[in-house]
């Protein structure tokens, strides 16, 4: 099963994003067995993240729109954003994946969201720390997310408004409200 969604996911998404693809999924599957996460789901989920990461934007919007996925305004502004929601309607209908739970992994791994399983903080952390990802900040988290899964996730986050603020881009209501939900929950 795996070999053959890589080389769907090869043919359709390139050898690069696939090799972050296979980072995210080795990642999701350490982080699985440390925190007691079916290692299954965190395979799948972790492979398929960005199942539907396609380069051509026209594509991205032809698809969410051929998916009834309504774009909100911070989607449109930040096309990025679009793979996520799309990824989890692409991994059901062109990968027949049925579990709610992978499919809500791949469908917020980019925003999170207010009250993640421990199955979305893998694969929301593990697409953030990867062996591939080399920025300020990420030996650090990675570090972390072996120790403390929420913590990590928050720092994650913390991370990425600082960048988008620093970029002068819209953040997504949902990564707002997914951190004041975990720091809420931290006191």
């Amino acid at each position: 099963m795996i070999d053959t969604i890589i080389m769907k996911l090869t043919n359709s998404i390139g050898e690069k994003r696939v090799k972050h693809s296979l980072g995210v999924m080795e990642t999701a599957i350490s982080l699985a067995e440390i925190y007691n996460c079916d290692i299954e789901k965190a395979k799948i989920a972790g492979l398929l993240h960005d199942c539907a990461k396609y380069s051509d934007e026209s594509y991205l919007l032809k698809r969410a729109n051929d998916f009834g996925i309504i774009l909100d305004n911070v989607m449109l502004e930040n096309t990025q954003l679009i793979h996520g929601p799309l990824g989890a309607k692409v991994a059901k209908y062109e990968y027949d994946i049925l579990d709610e739970e992978i499919l809500d992994a791949i469908h917020f791994h980019t925003t999170g969201r207010i009250k993640m399983t421990t199955l979305d903080k893998i694969i929301y952390i593990s697409d953030y720390i990867e062996p591939g990802r080399s920025f300020p900040g990420v030996e650090e988290t990675r570090e972390l997310a072996f120790k403390n899964l929420d913590r990590s996730v928050k720092m994650a986050m913390d991370n990425t408004i600082k960048f988008l603020v620093e970029q002068g881009k819209l953040i997504h209501l949902d990564t707002i409200r997914a951190r004041n939900y975990m720091i809420l929950l931290d006191k």
